[in-house]
């Protein structure tokens, strides 16, 4: 078995933002050389997550209006901010759409279902972040 890492960098201009990542994954997978295993996809960071769903304007408009629903940004709401910190919402919201991802390479590529994408959800932004790709197989 073997393993290639690369880094995503990015530096978003707003605080949230959901980027599909499909196409630089897919870069990274066609570099590693590997034909068969399995692709990580992890936000190095607590305030971000990465998933999986179709690259559609509207849905992506709905998750934003559903997590602000349930985590609104609010500079009094949460404990957290008494650490002198401002991004309690941004903690809750990565609970709620997961850490990573993990996706099949089948043949050099990725193994999706009819639709579906990669995305970097950004929480926190307006800083220097990265993802973690780390493709393992042979």
């Amino acid at each position: 078995m073997k393993s290639y890492r690369e880094y995503i960098w990015m530096n978003t201009k707003k605080r949230r933002e959901y980027i599909n990542i499909t196409p630089q994954v897919e870069e990274i997978v066609r570099k590693s050389g590997m034909k068969e295993g399995l692709v990580l996809v992890n936000p190095m960071h607590i305030t971000a997550s990465c998933y999986i769903n179709d690259d559609e304007r509207g849905l992506i408009q709905d998750f934003d209006e559903f997590l602000e629903g349930i985590a609104p940004y609010d500079l009094k709401k949460y404990r957290h901010h008494q650490t002198g910190e401002d991004n309690g919402d941004a903690h809750l919201k990565r609970q709620l759409f997961g850490r990573e991802v993990v996706v099949a390479l089948t043949e050099g590529k990725l193994d999706f279902g009819p639709w579906e994408q990669i995305f970097y959800a950004e929480f926190d932004g307006q800083r220097k972040k990265r993802v973690l790709v780390k493709v393992i197989g042979e």
